[in-house]
């Protein structure tokens, strides 16, 4: 059975910059997913190729240290599952929305994530949740609603899939606390690109349009190059820093969408997304500030 390793290193300044870089390929998966997108390839195509290359990836890595059955057994199996398939439906939706939203509409609402991580945290995790912390789950939610505005013209019924992309992607992150320390990190990486792969197969044969040029085949990919790549960035990072100094730097995920969103496709967010994506923020750095204390 494959157990993780424990090894931690004070390096936070190494740590904050490989957070950095994995929130940049994630930012990159999402521009050439949006890329994609307006070509006309489907989003089980691209769910599809996001997960083969990370699944192709993931078994090279693991299989360094030699092919036996115990490199890929595990006595949390079905936690291991729930975890990854919580990340495939993740970015379906995800991919999904980017026929109708902008990017930093998209990445505004699911930074609403550690919000909703915060607001489960006590019934999942028996974790005290105080009045500090209830004030900056209201707060974010609010921030949700401006950059949504569900009674207004700009609303559009494709904004509640990045919700619920954040509600997957925080159930995701509290199985990964779960799971840490007690799962090998390319146990899970194996696993999670071997059932993207399997769980998107024939929904991709069924909507497959083949790339008319190299560079759409490059994207394509990319798109599984890029994911694991960050995952890997992301885990790394926490053997350098711990997650309370490592938190505020996920949010640079929407600097990097905003500045691709422009060069790329020339769009720039309006105030109200810039209002709301601002006020989610605060309400994770209040989060973020009261964990530290």
């Amino acid at each position: 059975m494959a157990v993780a390793a424990r090894l931690i290193e004070d390096r936070p300044h190494f740590g904050i910059l490989l957070m950095l870089g994995a929130w940049f390929l994630f930012s990159l998966v999402d521009t050439s997913a949006k890329w994609l997108v307006i070509a006309g390839f489907s989003a089980f195509q691209l769910a599809f190729m996001r997960y083969a290359g990370h699944f192709v990836i993931s078994l090279a890595m693991i299989a360094r240290g030699g092919v036996t059955r115990d490199r890929f057994q595990t006595t949390h199996m079905w936690q291991v599952v729930s975890r990854a398939m919580l990340l495939i439906i993740a970015t379906l939706s995800n991919f999904y929305a980017l026929n109708f939203l902008p990017l930093t509409v998209t990445s505004a609402i699911m930074f609403s994530s550690p919000v909703i991580v915060c607001a489960l945290s006590g019934p999942l995790l028996g974790e005290r949740v105080g009045p500090w912390r209830w004030f900056a789950i209201l707060l974010g939610f609010a921030g949700v609603l401006v950059v949504i505005r569900p009674f207004g013209e700009a609303f559009h019924i494709a904004m509640l899939l990045p919700l619920f992309n954040s509600l997957s992607l925080a159930l995701y992150s509290i199985m990964t606390r779960k799971l840490a320390g007690v799962v090998a990190t390319e146990t899970m990486q194996f696993y999670m690109g071997a059932l993207g792969t399997a769980v998107m197969l024939p929904m991709a044969v069924w909507a497959w349009q083949w790339p008319d040029t190299a560079a759409d085949w490059l994207i394509l990919i990319g798109l599984g190059v890029f994911g694991w790549a960050g995952h890997q960035l992301l885990t790394n990072a926490h053997r350098f820093g711990s997650a309370n100094t490592l938190m505020p730097y996920t949010y640079s995920f929407m600097i990097y969408l905003s500045i691709l969103s422009y060069l790329v496709f020339e769009h720039l967010p309006d105030r109200w997304t810039v209002i709301g994506a601002v006020i989610i923020v605060v309400s994770g750095l209040i989060i973020w500030k009261r964990e530290q204390r």
